[in-house]
């Protein structure tokens, strides 16, 4: 790969760089997201998606994290909708953007994500989901030990419409 790959907590610090890569990747994310108002790519909108991430990850509901790679931001990766208790179970979001595609960044960065969630968060099961045609997602979650479980039918509006996607799982069974 020849990329130093990691990931790490994002900061208020982080808010010019994170408007950026998200104005830089509009259209190439655009399959891929809800729809999104010009607002969304404003700095204003994306510094109070950022607090809104930290004070989730003060409440240890979301890991808000971004990818990093030779030391520049170029994607998000994200544990949200962590629930505690007898599930102990978060949902894996990531992207990474168009130019530092096809470079095994996303790999690397769900690995990572992996040790994060498992060994720091003490979850016992992250879920991931792709649109049933993101087979290079799909193959990023395969390398890094998620498990197919099904299909869901109508799961997320992405791109204006109701549509399918390909859910995942990896469990870690070493809390007992």
């Amino acid at each position: 790969m020849g990329v130093d790959v990691g990931v790490r907590v994002l900061v208020e610090g982080d808010t010019a760089a994170v408007t950026a890569l998200v104005r830089a990747n509009r259209a190439f994310m655009a399959p891929f997201d809800p729809e999104r108002d010009d607002g969304y790519f404003t700095t204003e909108h994306q510094g109070r998606l950022l607090a809104q991430a930290r004070s989730e990850h003060e409440r240890g509901t979301t890991l808000p994290y971004g990818i990093v790679a030779d030391g520049e931001l170029v994607g998000e990766i994200t544990v949200s909708t962590i629930v505690r208790g007898p599930f102990q179970s978060g949902e894996l979001g990531y992207w990474v953007g168009e130019a530092h595609n096809g470079r095994g960044i996303a790999t690397a960065a769900v690995a990572a994500m992996v040790e994060v969630a498992f060994r720091e968060a003490r979850l016992h099961r992250l879920q991931a989901g792709t649109l049933l045609d993101n087979v290079r997602s799909q193959r990023v979650l395969e390398r890094n030990g998620f498990q197919r479980i099904g299909v869901a039918p109508r799961y997320l509006r992405i791109a204006g419409r109701w549509q399918d996607h390909v859910l995942y799982q990896r469990v870690h069974d070493g809390w007992g």
